[in-house]
């Protein structure tokens, strides 16, 4: 499809870098009637929630969480892409039934490099981004893409464009396309093309379901055997369990009857109990004895050493006494020659006093 149209005045609005996401991403969530997104990448994008409150505000989720709500309220829902959708965009598609049983229609032309969103057929952005975050201002700055587009409302745009998106759409171009054979998993022209939402994503939503049954039939069979193992055990259990009360009752009654010749046989163990005790009281009486005396040897023997080393110390301050009383004796006698040595030198001094008293008045009376 191969046009130019004349040129007129139309009214539109160009928009850069986070004016995608707040023109564009803005325009699908208000969505009454229907979203037509063609792109060459197809990625999953985090958008921010609506602000209920003021608690909500801040928070983000999937936009396919947005597509799952417009697919409920019966918004016709659309994606031409180039290329097989990324991991985690693939991922959550899968995990919302919703969407992969019809309410997001996907399919795929490895031509399509075009990037347009037409909403209600009353919107339409015309430009370079890709649905990714990155190419519509969903990523923070210094991470979005450089992209540029228009936005506009007018009719004969968005005419002519609707009309391009359709003839892809249905595989009116597939005819002459050189990469029918090369390159094209499933050429839209076909009848069975049609009716698949994305080869890929079916074959994991059928891998998933499969799991699933297998998960859920092999859960069963655990259960019913695990439920037979402890039936059995509980029967075992109380099989063993009469047994051994059976057993215990009959020893009891056997230990209860009357034996022949028991009597006798407990007379002939008291009497070998009096006899075994007999013969070992004299036993345990000399080894008592013989404790006692080996205990009194053994406190004797304790007692004449202690008095041993006590008698030592006596004797030794026996001798001490002594010596001193010799020497109080010496030093006594020689304090009583000194005091008779003094009384001799005292009388003979005394006598001289006497005779010299004597000579002076026979000289007093000789003058």
């Amino acid at each position: 499809m191969d046009f130019v149209l004349p040129a007129r005045p139309v009214r539109m609005q160009l928009c850069s870098g986070r004016g995608h996401y707040d023109a564009v991403i803005a325009a699908v969530l208000r969505a009454r009637c229907s979203v037509w997104v063609a792109t060459a990448n197809l990625k999953e994008m985090m958008v921010e929630e609506r602000r209920t409150s003021a608690r909500s505000r801040g928070r983000f989720r999937s936009i396919l969480e947005v597509f799952d709500e417009l697919a409920r309220a019966g918004v016709e829902l659309r994606i031409l892409h180039a290329k097989l959708p990324s991991g985690p965009f693939r991922e959550r598609f899968d995990q919302l039934p919703r969407l992969y049983q019809g309410g997001v229609e996907l399919r795929e032309c490895p031509r399509v490099h075009l990037k347009t969103v037409i909403v209600d057929g009353r919107f339409c952005y015309l430009g370079s981004a890709n649905w990714t975050g990155a190419g519509l201002g969903a990523k923070g700055e210094g991470r979005r893409n450089f992209e540029v587009g228009v936005i506009t409302d007018d009719e004969g745009i968005l005419d002519a464009v609707q009309e391009l998106y359709e003839r892809i759409w249905t595989g009116r171009e597939c005819g002459a396309c050189r990469l029918r054979k090369d390159g094209c998993e499933a050429p839209l022209d076909l009848p069975t093309a049609r009716l698949v939402r994305s080869r890929r994503a079916t074959r994991t939503a059928e891998g998933a379901a499969t799991t699933s049954a297998a998960t859920e039939g092999g859960a069963t069979e655990n259960a019913a055997t695990e439920n037979a193992a402890r039936e059995s055990a509980a029967t075992e259990r109380a099989a063993t369990e009469r047994t051994a009360r059976e057993s215990a009752a009959t020893e009891r009654a056997a230990s209860r009857a009357p034996s022949p010749g028991g009597r006798a046989k407990r007379a002939s163990a008291k009497a070998s109990s009096t006899t075994r005790d007999a013969a070992t009281r004299p036993t345990s009486a000399k080894a008592s004895s013989t404790t006692r005396d080996a205990a009194t040897k053994s406190a004797s023997a304790r007692t004449s050493k202690t008095t041993t080393k006590d008698a030592t110390p006596k004797s030794a301050s026996t001798r001490t006494s002594k010596t001193t009383t010799k020497d109080a004796a010496t030093k006594t006698s020689k304090a009583t020659t000194k005091d008779a040595t003094t009384k001799s030198a005292s009388t003979r001094t005394s006598r001289t006093t006497t005779k010299e008293a004597a000579k002076k008045p026979a000289t007093s009376r000789a003058s």
